[in-house]
């Protein structure tokens, strides 16, 4: 079902083709491109079912995935979606027929996938774009980098408590 969130970017719009739709799942985001007539393509697991992959939570942590043109009312199931083609502002789209065409080559081929550097949105941005962007993949660096960052402070912290309560004096 369209989502009917006032912060959501036009929620009403029915989907046009090279359109990005967002799709919201319990933990995640998946991302697909619509193509028209109620479908989309979009990036599943190898190993599942297109109907078993359309919601699987192990599709984040796969190193591999598949092209699929589904249809959209398949792929959302009880899940809520928006059109959300939010890097328009500053990332040029490329021209509709050269969208689909792109989309077009790629159903049924096997790419590699990684959650940081090649996910669902990095797919369907490099199609609609010509360039792969995840807003989604960048948050996730900043939020290990910092984590990183804590540990490492609270690492030298711990070692320098350590030595002082060592010391004779």
């Amino acid at each position: 079902m369209a989502s009917n969130d006032p912060d959501l970017s036009d929620p009403s719009a029915d989907p046009q083709p090279g359109d990005l739709i967002e799709i919201f799942r319990p933990a995640y985001q998946h991302w697909a491109l619509y193509l028209g007539d109620g479908y989309i393509i979009n990036l599943t697991p190898v190993d599942e079912s297109p109907a078993a992959a359309m919601s699987s939570v192990k599709s984040v942590f796969s190193r591999k995935a598949v092209v699929r043109m589904q249809l959209l009312k398949e792929v959302v199931g009880s899940d809520s979606y928006r059109v959300n083609n939010k890097y328009d502002h500053n990332h040029t789209p490329l021209p509709v027929c050269e969208i689909i065409q792109r989309a077009q080559v790629l159903i049924g081929q096997e790419v590699s996938y990684d959650l940081l550097g090649s996910n669902c949105e990095h797919f369907v941005t490099l199609l609609r774009y010509g360039e792969g962007v995840s807003e989604q993949a960048t948050r996730a660096i900043g939020a290990i980098s910092l984590v990183t960052a804590a540990a490492s402070a609270f690492s030298v912290l711990g070692l320098i408590n350590t030595r002082s309560r060592n010391r004779p004096f």
